[in-house]
């Protein structure tokens, strides 16, 4: 059977459960899907393992001695957010499951449950949970509000629309490039709400395949469709009287978005297969790195659901409209991968702190964390220079890098040390591209930027000869 994931073999799956034999017929599907199963006998096992493993997903069984898959989850929540939580039920616990998803878990599968079924579950979990860590942003405390850094005009306009809106039952829609914090805002509206005690039901819809997602937001009755073996609620069942979090919105299928309206505006739905309407209270924030009013123009999104949606606008400002943060955030970010690398670097020089700012960072915040992990774990020492930042990073904000003196050169006056470092410098840059030219002058000229004529100069004096002088 082929793969859910092209790359699932770097997947690492957790499964937990007290039964031997069920842990073995887990591990054995996984690894036919290409995955790397990792087991635990119970919860305190499968504590130990997300602490010294890269886990992707969890799948845990319920009920288990010492340490329960409730107690797991309340765990994983608190220390390994990012993870998504799958957990295995029987028929008679399953309101115990749903209740454990409104908690934070991803899904849950029933027993005796059926391998086409777990392919499907696992694999809309890892995508979920890799979606999720690729917007990991830097959080928690520091210059700003809500847990979120920054203390620019943009961000502090983002703060006052929060504190006005976030105890309303309001749709607010969030917009803005990836990388630059959606879901942050999403999680800081419903947690300063009155709705804060009650389940926080986040889905990415990129991560659901088209033909899912109608069963995933709304759920299905037994029977349904092949697979169904049981009933089961979307989540906007799971959301009542909490917040549906929405994200990637624009990838909802158009068919799909006249359903989705009817819920928002009418707060009722049928689930697939059934006849019975449910009615919630469901207060709704979505976000999309995309443009709606172009989708709108090309026919991929419906006009009356994005008014229905826009009713408060957020726009998160890229990190190149909010610089003066960049310090701020990379402070923070330099104390979570000290913790996570096991790493001591405790300053940034200014020159690599400028470099940082003059950076118009496309990838928003995402590119920075990633570019100072990379810098942290290559540091020589205990502070991050001009030299630790990647040459893509610095060539583009066309700084020039410090030179440093050899070792064998001693101090003197400045001038003649000017004269010798420009020496070396040139002639390194001569034979660089004498070398990428095959030893084409003309060419290597052009790559210099210089005449001809004064490459060959250059040669002369500093007894350079060329294989090919034309």
């Amino acid at each position: 059977m082929k793969s859910i994931l092209s790359d699932a073999t770097k997947t690492r799956i957790l499964v937990v459960d007290d039964e031997p034999s069920l842990r073995a017929v887990l591990s054995a599907n996984l690894r036919r899907e290409g995955y790397q199963p990792v087991q635990a006998t119970n919860g305190a096992e499968a504590i130990d393992a997300l602490s010294m493993n890269d886990i992707d997903v969890v799948v845990t069984d319920l009920r288990m001695p010492h340490v329960d898959g409730m107690a797991l989850l309340d765990y994983a929540t608190r220390h390994h957010p990012l993870v998504p939580i799958i957990m295995i039920t029987a028929h008679g616990t399953v309101d115990t499951a749903v209740e454990a998803m409104k908690k934070g878990a991803f899904d849950y599968i029933t027993k005796p449950f059926e391998q086409a079924e777990l392919k499907v579950v696992i694999g809309k979990a890892v995508a979920t949970g890799r979606m999720a860590q690729a917007r990991n942003l830097s959080t928690g405390t520091g210059e700003g509000r809500y847990g979120l850094i920054g203390r620019t005009a943009a961000m502090q306009t983002v703060f006052d629309i929060i504190e006005k809106v976030a105890d309303s039952p309001t749709t607010v829609l969030i917009t803005g490039e990836s990388g630059t914090g959606k879901e942050l805002i999403s999680r800081a509206l419903h947690e300063q709400s009155s709705r804060a005690s009650k389940p926080f039901i986040r889905i990415n819809c990129a991560a659901i395949p088209k033909e899912l997602i109608e069963s995933e937001l709304f759920g299905y009755e037994k029977g349904a469709f092949t697979g169904a073996v049981g009933s089961k609620p979307g989540r906007f069942e799971l959301a009542n009287e909490g917040t549906l979090f929405l994200d990637e919105i624009g990838e909802i299928p158009v068919e799909m978005q006249v359903k989705l309206l009817r819920a928002l505006q009418e707060q009722e739905f049928e689930r697939v297969g059934g006849i019975r309407t449910l009615k919630v209270d469901v207060r709704l924030i979505a976000a999309t790195n995309q443009n709606l009013e172009q989708l709108i123009a090309d026919g991929r999104f419906r006009e009356d659901l994005y008014y229905r949606l826009n009713v408060v606008p957020i726009r998160m400002p890229a990190l190149r409209e909010r610089k003066d943060d960049i310090p701020a955030l990379s402070e923070h970010i330099l104390e979570k991968y000290n913790a996570r690398l096991k790493r001591s670097v405790k300053s940034m020089n200014d020159g690599a702190a400028a470099a940082l700012k003059s950076y118009d960072w496309p990838g928003n915040i995402r590119e920075l964390e990633n570019v100072l992990e990379r810098m942290i774990l290559f540091c020589g020492n205990d502070e991050l220079t001009e030299n630790d930042i990647p040459e893509e990073i610095y060539g583009s904000v066309r700084l020039p890098r410090p030179v440093a003196l050899s070792e064998d050169a001693s101090v003197g006056p400045l001038k003649d040390l000017v004269k010798e470092t420009t020496v070396r410098v040139e002639m390194a840059a001569i034979i660089k591209a004498l070398d990428e030219t095959g030893g084409n002058v003309t060419r290597a000229a052009q790559l210099l930027q210089i005449s001809r004529k004064s490459l060959q100069n250059k040669m002369k004096e500093y007894n350079l000869r060329s294989e090919t002088e034309s």
